[in-house]
């Protein structure tokens, strides 16, 4: 089982910072060929050169996720024009750190279209594909976010919770396919989504993970024959919100009471 990176197509959403943009050159180092997907231009016209250098014949398309007819699209495109994928991986996503009392419904839309249901739509549309060609790997990127509640990011864990959910009973229903999934759970990870406007300051202050980490522990998920990576290794967090959810949930107001008395 896993993936066989020399010589796969692999469609990259998010590809033009953070995580994807450290992705993307290790698994073109690795022989894949990749379609690179992300809204800014230069970004992801920088990423792409790099893959290049390896992998000559990877390509990337402008979209944003905010439109998921348009994402569902996309995939149809890449696939016809990139040739059938071994792997999708899901990347993107955008933050919403706003209190529950002032998020709005159109706050919960946008961050649902692009953290699930792009995603999901566009999995929909890549997997009888998949089935018919028999065989692929979906690589689902969701959040410590879609394991336990964080303070101030209902709108986030929502759409990440959902994913996780998704990818699981996925997993659960195609047990027998040849097809591959695979579910990453990042922590705080260093990039630009705790800086993006449209979100207030977020209560976290802690240490960051390098993307470059959380990048090869994808690509050793990817590889292996496991379903699901916590990155960095927050499962015994995870664990510990499941086996007293009270005491989580007190833990996690307090944090979020001392962050608001000492903001900044």
């Amino acid at each position: 089982m896993g993936l066989d990176l020399q010589g796969a197509r692999i469609l990259l959403t998010g590809a033009s910072s953070g995580i994807g943009a450290a992705l993307a050159p290790m698994l073109a180092q690795r022989g894949a060929t990749l379609a690179l997907v992300a809204r800014r231009r230069p970004e992801l016209e920088a990423v792409l050169e790099e893959c290049q250098e390896d992998a000559p014949d990877s390509r990337m398309w402008l979209h944003d996720l905010d439109d998921v007819e348009g994402s569902v699209a996309l995939a149809a495109e890449i696939w016809a024009e990139a040739g059938p994928l071994d792997a999708v991986i899901h990347n993107a996503a955008m933050p919403k750190r706003r209190h529950v009392a002032k998020v709005s419904v159109d706050d919960l839309d946008q961050t649902m279209r692009v953290n699930f249901f792009s995603p999901v739509r566009m999995t929909m549309a890549l997997l009888p594909r998949m089935l018919e060609r028999g065989r692929g790997q979906f690589v689902f990127v969701s959040s410590f976010g879609g394991r336990a509640g964080i303070p101030a990011e209902t709108a986030y864990c929502a759409s990440k919770f959902a994913l996780c959910g998704w990818a699981e009973a996925m997993q659960i229903d195609l047990w027998d396919s040849p097809l591959e999934f695979r579910l990453v759970i990042p922590g705080p990870v260093d990039t630009d989504i705790w800086e993006r406007p449209g979100s207030d300051q977020a209560h976290y202050d802690g240490p960051l993970t390098p993307p470059a980490e959380v990048a090869e522990g994808i690509v050793a998920l990817m590889e292996g024959d496991t379903f699901e990576a916590y990155l960095p290794d927050l499962k015994a967090v995870a664990e510990f919100k499941t086996s007293d959810p009270d005491a989580y949930l007190a833990g996690a107001a307090d944090m979020a009471r001392q962050a608001e008395a000492n903001p900044g």
